[in-house]
């Protein structure tokens, strides 16, 4: 009986071991499930790159030109100015207006430039023997005529141009120095071999100067305000103040046709722009701002200045 007992206690024991053998493991399930589930690489965010930076375009590196220009070309090349800066960004045109013979002597002086226009080819010849300019380079680009001008209320009753020698008129005349006082003489040197004239008019009209100035728009200025009775100047200067004056034509026998040469400066530190505004006065458009102010163009056709950047 006792051995019966022991044998049925062993197969109890070894049926008990096989059932739990066989059981799952519900944790282990759980665990194979989740890495069943999970992807088989997780991937890293995607990087993000700036766009790469856009420089900004430079802006021009500023430049100034500077124009040494006849008194008489002041509002005709102040619009050319304009024009040309408007052409050019970054360019600043610099104006001196002054008797051509004042330029010429500044230049002969080192004063720094890069464009000279003189309203006589006396002036832009000194400027190629003082080597500032290169004779070659030298262009013809308008011309101009000599007339008288009297204020509007004509205090002196100037009819016409006879009435320049009467006694007691005061007339203001440009320095013979300026193109416009020398063009002035020689007018009043072929009236006296006109026979419409007097031997004495030339010496009559001379003695009648009571001032004579460094430019026109000096003769013009003093005119205009009624100090003197009369002036010659530029029909370019009458056209410029002709709300204020009036005028007396000068005949084309006894005129003299005033030719402006214009040209760039040999040692210019800016030889592209300075040939640039040359090409502008010279082109078409340059020649009608010098037609709408008076002047006779005197070149007909060239390409329009300006620089390329």
């Amino acid at each position: 009986m006792r051995s019966k007992y022991l044998l049925s206690l062993v197969l109890i024991v070894m049926l008990v071991s096989g059932a739990c053998a066989l059981q799952p493991n519900p944790a282990a399930s759980m665990a194979e499930q989740a890495v069943t589930a999970m992807p088989a690489a997780i991937e890293a965010p995607a990087t993000v790159v700036p766009p790469a930076a856009v420089s900004p375009t430079a802006a021009p590196e500023p430049k100034t030109l500077t124009v040494l220009a006849a008194a008489s070309l002041t509002e005709s090349f102040s619009e050319m100015g304009k024009l040309f800066e408007a052409n050019n960004p970054g360019v600043t045109v610099a104006f001196n207006f002054a008797g051509s013979q004042q330029l010429a002597q500044q230049l002969d002086q080192g004063a720094p430039a890069d464009v000279f226009a003189s309203a006589s080819k006396k002036y832009m010849d000194a400027a190629v023997t003082s080597k500032r300019v290169s004779k070659y380079d030298a262009k013809t680009f308008v011309t101009n005529r000599l007339v008288v001008i009297f204020p509007k209320e004509n205090p002196a009753g100037l009819k016409e141009l006879k009435d320049l020698a009467k006694p007691g008129l005061k007339l203001d005349l440009a320095d013979k120095s300026v193109p416009a006082g020398q063009y002035s003489l020689d007018f009043l040197g072929k009236a006296v071999k006109d026979p419409g004239f007097d031997l004495s008019f030339k010496d009559s009209v001379i003695k009648n100067v009571v001032s004579y100035e460094t430019d026109v728009k000096a003769v013009v200025a003093k005119v205009s305000l009624g100090e003197v009775d009369a002036g010659i100047v530029y029909i370019t200067d009458y056209n410029a103040g002709a709300d204020k004056l009036e005028k007396l034509d000068i005949p084309d026998a006894l005129n003299t046709v005033a030719t402006y040469p214009i040209a760039a400066i040999s040692d210019s530190k800016n030889s592209d722009l300075a040939n640039a505004f040359v090409g502008l006065v010279i082109s078409p458009e340059g020649q009608k701002i010098m037609a709408k102010y008076g002047f006779v163009p005197s070149v007909t056709d060239s390409a329009p200045g300006t620089v390329n950047p």
